[in-house]
């Protein structure tokens, strides 16, 4: 009561705020209009705007626009390769105040002790975290994981206040065709949140699938299958991660109207890319320098991801709303001078008051020893299925090319960018081997390997050399996890990712320099690809069509089925 008493008294004037920001316009995301006057804090709330306050600190804004703190609507924190303190410092500076994050990849590997460790830790960050509680693991059937989680497993978690509702449901074919596992995870979350993710899904199939409260979607990568999924009540969450890039195709749906009902999100985006081009901010800045508004770019930012999630008390600087702010130089530039989360201005200070807890998970790569003759790939037929890549997506073709069999294998075949593909199973369950064949590389020589390997996350490595490939896959093991770039027996550029093989302990700031030296590693092996690492991650996500690769086989996603 004392605590809203004096927000009252604040807002009206008659006590002082705890922080005054003066000078600068706060820019509506309702009406779009620009607002002068004081914005008064009090707490972690906004009091009051558009007057004359005063408070214990005043803080000049001048010439600055004050928008509210953006909301990223659908991460994986563990595809930052950081812990979540490493995450918090990394974006909040760049004004991302709320991030609603699925920890499946952790959650994969070490089932519900990595769901509460991500609830442990957002109990400690600046930037608010939530958690929505992982629907797929595994993703199916059709792979190794290290821990299953069932809708049991989940319930005692709904009251607790960091969660938000069930993670993206990837298993389409399951919610349509009413797989008991899954109907019991939907029922346990009927009338609370619940995330999509069904990727090209339309029709009859796609009512069945938003007939289940299903409500919103990331997985759209054209303007009119986000249009479709518009009509059928699904609020789209447009992506830009570091391999799936969605912005410039569905930024010709986003405008002042349809803006209320899309929203911002990165999924998986890593300090590499949050470096040289940024987070929402990037997002937001490419939106306004394509035509649309900054109102539709700022609400789609905010104030939709709020509503989207149910989160009434933020999205817009207004009264009673958490004082999330981002002082911004310019609109169109979307550079944060100054950014608030809470009340509390972020900086250094702020870093080094949080609370700290240790990370689990370490020693988690227990995948055999491989040798360069697993690596070979058998068949009589020259007719093979080959994963073909695309650039900037994670769908990929399901190409069938002739490759004639020498010895009883398929060998690489570097004039082609034909390469070699295997998943090795790490989590010491089975050992499983699985091989393939993968298009749009372009690798002359050499291996990558990697232990982020969606969403299972066992080794998945691509080489042109059997030799290479298996000191690679080895090496992964001593690291306890990470990425390896190997040429000629010899190891040119690793990260060590020990946290459940998907994180590091190091600061950003080291990690991006160790994913520089990867990707000038992999680049001298002929390599092409912007992300090698991250689209290397994806073919092994047996939810995304067409063609992937799990450690029981080449999986055809159309037909949900592993191929013989």
């Amino acid at each position: 009561m004392a605590r809203l008493e004096r927000l009252i008294s604040v807002a009206r004037g008659d006590a002082p705020a705890d922080t005054v920001l003066r000078g600068g316009r706060v820019f509506d995301v309702v009406t779009g209009d620009l607002i002068a006057g004081d914005v008064a804090l009090c707490g972690d709330r906004i009091a009051g705007i558009g007057a004359d306050y005063e408070g214990a600190e005043v803080v000049d804004v001048a010439g600055l626009t004050l928008v509210p703190g953006f909301i990223d609507t659908h991460l994986h924190v563990e595809s930052s390769l950081v812990t979540p303190y490493e995450f918090d410092r990394l974006v909040t500076p760049l004004g991302i105040t709320t991030a609603i994050c699925d920890p499946h990849e952790i959650a994969n590997v070490l089932g519900l002790t990595g769901i509460d460790y991500f609830l442990e830790a957002a109990g400690h960050t600046v930037l608010d975290l939530f958690v929505n509680l992982s629907s797929c693991v595994p993703s199916t059937e059709m792979e190794t994981a290290g821990a299953r989680i069932e809708a049991a497993d989940l319930a005692p978690y709904l009251a607790h206040p960091r969660v938000i509702g069930l993670a993206e449901v990837m298993n389409y074919p399951g919610v349509i065709h009413r797989d008991p596992g899954v109907m019991a995870k939907l029922a346990l979350f009927e009338g609370r949140h619940m995330d999509g993710h069904c990727p090209l899904l339309s029709g009859t199939d796609l009512n069945a699938y938003c007939a289940a409260g299903i409500r919103t979607e990331h997985e759209a990568t054209s303007a009119a299958e986000a249009r479709e999924k518009l009509h059928k009540g699904m609020r789209v969450l447009i992506r830009e991660g570091s391999v799936s890039k969605d912005l410039a195709a569905l930024t010709p749906l986003l405008d002042d109207r349809t803006s209320p009902y899309m929203c911002l999100c990165t999924d998986d985006r890593n300090p590499l890319d949050i470096g040289e081009f940024g987070h929402l901010d990037y997002m937001i800045r490419t939106l306004i320098a394509a035509g649309v508004s900054p109102l539709a770019a700022y609400r789609a930012a905010s104030l939709s991801g709020a509503e989207a999630f149910g989160l009434k008390d933020r999205g817009q600087i207004a009264p009673g709303k958490r004082a999330d702010i981002v002082a911004v130089g310019s609109l169109e530039a979307c550079d944060a001078r100054a950014v608030w989360c809470g009340g509390v201005r972020v900086g250094a200070a702020a870093f080094a008051a949080r609370g700290r807890i240790e990370a689990p998970g370490r020693g988690s790569v227990r995948a055999p020893k491989v040798a360069p003759q697993d690596f070979r790939h058998a068949g009589n037929a020259a007719v093979t299925d080959v994963i073909g890549v695309i650039e900037g997506k994670i769908l990929t073709e399901h190409l069938r090319i002739e490759i004639a069999p020498d010895g009883g294998d398929k060998r690489p075949d570097p004039g082609r960018d034909l390469m070699r593909i295997a998943v090795v199973e790490r989590h010491g369950v089975n050992g499983n081997i699985a091989t393939g064949v993968v298009k749009g590389f372009g690798m002359q020589a050499g291996a990558i390997a990697s232990t982020v390997c969606h969403d299972h996350h066992n080794i998945v490595v691509v080489g042109a050399d059997y030799g290479d490939m298996g000191l690679a896959a080895n090496r992964l093991h001593d690291l306890e996890g990470g990425f390896v770039v190997v040429r000629d027996g010899a190891v040119l550029a690793e990260l060590a990712l020990p946290v459940a093989g998907l994180m590091s302990l190091e600061p950003f700031e080291t990690v991006r320099a160790r994913l520089e030296e990867l990707r000038a590693a992999a680049q001298a092996l002929g390599v092409v690809l912007h992300e090698p690492f991250l689209q290397l991650a994806f073919l092994a996500l047996p939810v995304i069509p067409a063609l992937k690769i799990t450690d029981r086989g080449m999986v055809d996603v159309t037909r949900f089925e592993i191929i013989s």
